[in-house]
């Protein structure tokens, strides 16, 4: 019996790989279909080809799964018919989707404003999609080598059954002993030397400021050295007092901004408690507004974001960042999750304390800034139960990643009839969400206490990827798409996953406006909101947006 199923096995092992190809063949054709964000090249034939790896798989499994419950199994004449009939019909799939794949780009970049394409390049598309196939496929197979292997020897000594088992799980710990010990920290430290190399790089057209109010000046507890290639950006951008006082014909302040480099003191701790010196070093709570900011992973801080509220604020604000890292965000995210909001936390309990401890009448407005990373740390930097008894006014968080704890809560009980990518959260009174168009006069309450505003994109993988997308279609496609979503945007098990998250890698790429690139007429907006800044006069707030519409572009 043992012999004559071997000998059938091996008649049908020419066909073992049908299912795969012809599931891989239709996931390839699915992977050309549009996902959040325009795709290059080289990302469209990486998604195509791990695409087809996926598809492949889930063929080989099922067949797998079929043969193991003994099923019947047709004939090698039958066997070789169905293969070329599946052929037949997904090969003519496959060509339609390759014909129509710069059609479904441009459909998405036509929503963000960008020019056509000439061509989507099958070609080369598909010689990337099957190297990357390729190398998965080898991939599997060394996998499969090497259970079989433990397999035929654990058979020694426990039943065959419970053999395949123990292998297989013995053969997954190897592989992922070998990738997460040796591949990846491999990469991480090359990407962690990198990075360094990068935040301890010191422009020449960058010296140290002169003006004694800013840090990494001779007269800063802060050295200049110490701040990080982001902070010294930071601290040497942003506009000057007579710069905001031009644009508005009044006499501006010159705003105050505080940065605390990761290499500036050994302990986050350390950190807080130097960014706080500093603070009242400069006078940063005799200000009639305060923002604590949490950066993103490398520690940058997005002028979009903290210029427009300057020109606002007339000058007459300060801010205060603590670095935690120099890698990038989604790096940061997977190695380092817990630092950012370590470190969110360390800063704020720092600057609420004092705030608090000063007199109401004359202490400046309180509020919280982060973009995409920083904006979920910023939201575990404090909790309701810390401020409820003196509560800040408000936070402006923009990009917030799907893992992010209250902007999931909003999100999740929004108002029935509320798109997920446009919620609105009960009566409005302290949370609103808003876009590219200004959203956030929809609520059935004024404003509360505090003021939290989302500044989200539809177009934002960042916030809107979700593991459940792998198998379940995503909320924010169902209904009404978000402005710069296309139409032609189709969910597809797995692999809609698989275009979210290559979306998510590629997120800045897209234009400014769109994707996770904020533009800082929108951030004007949002800041109008949050912090109630004084009356702009009739023509100011569109010109405004127009001067950094321009600026940024």
């Amino acid at each position: 019996m043992t012999q004559q199923n071997g000998r059938t096995w091996r008649a049908y092992l020419p066909a073992l790989a049908t299912p795969g190809i012809l599931l891989g063949l239709l996931f390839f054709a699915a992977s050309l279909t549009p996902s959040l964000l325009p795709r290059g090249i080289v990302v469209q034939g990486s998604l195509s080809g791990a695409s087809f790896a996926a598809g492949y798989a889930l063929g080989v499994f099922l067949r797998w799964l079929w043969m193991y419950m003994q099923l019947p199994m047709p004939g090698e004449k039958r066997a070789r018919h169905l293969r070329l009939a599946s052929l037949t019909m997904a090969l003519p799939i496959l060509a339609l989707c390759l014909w129509k794949a710069a059609e479904w780009q441009d459909a998405i970049r036509r929503a963000m404003g960008l020019d056509p394409l000439d061509t989507a390049h099958p070609l080369s598309v598909g010689l990337i999609a099957l190297g990357v196939f390729l190398a998965l496929l080898a991939v599997a197979r060394l996998f499969r080598v090497v259970a079989r292997a433990l397999s035929t020897r654990m058979k020694r000594i426990v039943p065959p059954r419970i053999a395949q088992v123990l292998a297989t799980g013995v053969t997954l710990f190897l592989f992922w002993s070998l990738i997460d010990g040796v591949v990846f920290h491999q990469a991480l430290r090359i990407a962690d030397s990198s990075f360094r190399e990068l935040d301890a790089h010191i422009d020449s057209d960058m010296p140290p400021p002169q003006d004694p109010l800013q840090t990494g000046s001779a007269q800063s507890l802060i050295s200049w050295e110490s701040l990080g290639a982001r902070g010294r950006e930071f601290i040497a951008g942003g506009p000057r007092g007579p710069q905001i006082g031009a644009f508005f014909d009044t006499p501006a302040l010159e705003p105050l901004r505080v940065y605390v480099g990761l290499n500036s003191r050994e302990t986050v701790d350390e950190r807080a408690d130097l960014a706080l010196q500093e603070m009242l070093r400069v006078g940063a709570f005799e200000r009639s507004a305060l923002v604590v900011i949490v950066p993103t992973g490398t520690g940058w801080i997005d002028p979009a974001g903290m210029d427009t509220l300057e020109y606002l604020m007339r000058g007459d604000v300060a801010s205060v960042a603590l670095q935690y890292s120099y890698l990038t965000s989604w790096l940061s995210l997977m190695v380092e999750p817990g630092y950012g909001a370590e470190a969110g936390r360390a800063l704020f309990k720092r600057v609420y304390a004092h705030w608090t401890g000063l007199p109401r009448d004359s202490r400046p407005r309180l509020y919280l800034y982060g973009l995409s990373l920083g904006a979920m740390n910023s939201e575990l930097s404090t909790d309701l139960y810390e401020v409820v008894a003196d509560p800040f006014q408000g936070a402006l968080w923009s990009g917030p990643p799907f893992t992010s704890a209250t902007w999931r809560m909003a999100t999740d009980e929004r108002v029935p009839g509320t798109p997920e990518w446009l919620p609105r959260f009960r009566d409005g009174a302290i949370i609103r969400f808003t876009a590219q168009g200004n959203n956030l006069a929809a609520a059935s309450a004024p404003w509360g206490p505090i003021r939290i505003v989302y500044l989200q994109y539809a177009s934002d993988p960042v916030t809107f990827f979700s593991p459940s997308s792998f198998y379940r279609e995503p909320d924010w496609m169902k209904g009404q798409r978000g402005p710069d979503v296309s139409t032609a945007l189709r969910w597809f098990p797995i692999i809609t996953g698989l275009q979210l998250a290559a979306d998510m890698m590629i997120a800045t790429t897209a234009p400014l406006g769109h994707g996770h690139l904020y533009a800082p007429e929108h951030y004007i907006d949002a800041w109008i909101a949050v912090t109630d800044p004084p009356a702009l006069a009739d023509g100011e707030l569109e010109r405004l947006k127009s001067v950094f519409a321009q600026r940024f572009r």
